[in-house]
């Protein structure tokens, strides 16, 4: 079927499926495949819960007499029409990517040019392959500007999330040591997030830099199109203010901005957010009430109160780089401090050296209890260090904490695969 017929039939509806259990009436249905499914086999049974179509790329399923049309390969024809849906709305459309921080980002980013646009932003994590489509198929005639989060753990994922939603503005939020083992080491890292650069270059676009970053000064040096931040030299220069507070506070000239965020590694997040704001010359109020209205509630950096205890859940993820700001932030809190990290995943050979460097630099912070969470951590060595204790499982260590009394301040920070969220249930 072609690819304009399919788009007559979306606009229709604008209902996009690529799940029988979660589908709507009317609905496009789209057999995706994967290593443990077959979409295709699903194609009549979406028909009959109300899809008003189905696409697959097996063509003993097409059934044209009742809906079902066959496509070369069901997954670029979905990313096609997105691109095309894009194309169609033809609004700013920023991208960003980063080894950490693209979902905070993303969110302050969304809130402050809410003040002034009709904004969409990625709904959660739908940053992949399929989710960035799916994200960009959700946008409607009345958003005037979007916000896509892209995220990869292979080179060449960014070059082609970059082609399907063809940003007009472009963002790194920095290269740490994430998804090693599948970029191939800290250098694949920086060659697959700049993927984002060769596309905004190719296509004349502008690219958002914090100057104060080295290696994002050096990776964008083809881009003459900039807009910058970082530096009293950048085009916006926000200030990092000292507060009393356990909370981000920053400057832009004369307002001060009271963040919902711990940890200086947030400020790069915040002043992306605030620079954008400016670019798109919202007023300094509204940037203001956007950034202090960002709540964090999805266990990145989320403050949680409980009792006399304050914890900071970052248990969304975790990886080398984003595991040591963490915890260089969590040493000046003031009160007595336990950190609980659990495994971090994706490292490739580095696993136990990168593991072992975490757990060196959280004794030489000094914390007043260091609980260590998984088979990784388990292999490291502490030098009887009596601050440590190692536990292969959460469960080990839940009962360890059921007989012990924590600090006023706890850190729990691990990779999403750890699910360290359930920890708090018996804080």
């Amino acid at each position: 079927m072609e690819l304009d017929k399919i788009y007559s039939h979306y606009l229709e509806s604008q209902l996009i499926s690529t799940d029988t259990r979660r589908i709507e009436k009317n609905a496009i249905f789209f057999a995706l495949k994967g290593d443990n499914f077959n979409g295709n086999s699903f194609a009549k049974k979406a028909i009959e819960l109300g899809a008003k179509m189905a696409i697959v790329d097996e063509i003993e399923y097409e059934n044209q007499a009742i809906g079902i049309h066959w496509v070369e390969n069901t997954l670029i024809t979905l990313q096609n029409l997105a691109t095309l849906h894009r194309k169609k709305l033809n609004i700013p459309l920023i991208g960003l990517t980063g080894s950490n921080g693209k979902t905070t980002s993303k969110e302050l980013i969304a809130a402050v040019l809410k003040q002034k646009f009709k904004t969409f932003r990625t709904n959660g994590n739908l940053n992949n392959h399929i989710g960035v489509p799916l994200s960009l198929l959700s946008l409607r005639n009345e958003h005037q500007i979007a916000v896509i989060e892209m995220g990869a753990n292979h080179q060449k994922e960014i070059e082609q999330l970059s082609a399907i939603c063809l940003p007009d503005i472009g963002y790194i939020t920095n290269f740490g040591k994430a998804h090693l083992e599948g970029f191939g080491g800290a250098e694949g890292v920086i060659k697959g997030k700049s993927e984002l650069y060769e596309n905004l270059k190719n296509n004349h676009k502008k690219v958002l830099v914090n100057v104060a970053d080295e290696l994002q000064v050096k990776q964008s040096k083809n881009i003459s199109d900039k807009i910058t931040f970082g530096t009293k030299e950048a085009d916006y220069f926000i200030e990092l203010i000292h507060s009393e507070s356990n909370f981000l506070v920053v400057k832009y000239k004369e307002t001060t901005i009271q963040t919902n965020l711990t940890g200086a590694y947030n400020f790069s997040n915040v002043s992306a957010a605030i620079a954008l704001g400016l670019y798109f010359s919202l007023p300094i109020e509204k940037i203001k009430k956007g950034i202090e209205s960002y709540f964090p509630d999805n266990m990145r950096s989320q403050i949680i109160k409980k009792g006399n205890k304050q914890i900071i859940l970052d248990a969304y993820n975790a990886n080398p780089s984003s595991m040591e700001v963490a915890l260089l932030n969590f040493s000046v809190f003031k009160g007595t401090k336990t950190i609980i990290l659990g495994d971090m995943f994706e490292l490739g050979n580095n696993e136990l050296n990168e593991h072992q460097y975490i757990v060196n630099k959280a004794i030489e912070l000094n914390f007043d209890w260091i609980l260590l969470i998984g088979e990784r951590f388990y292999k490291t060595t502490t030098e009887n260090n009596k601050t440590v204790c190692k536990f292969k499982s959460k469960e080990e260590m839940i009962n360890h904490m059921t007989d012990n009394e924590l600090s006023q301040n706890i850190l729990i920070k691990g990779s999403r695969g750890m699910a360290l969220e359930k920890i708090l249930d018996y804080l």
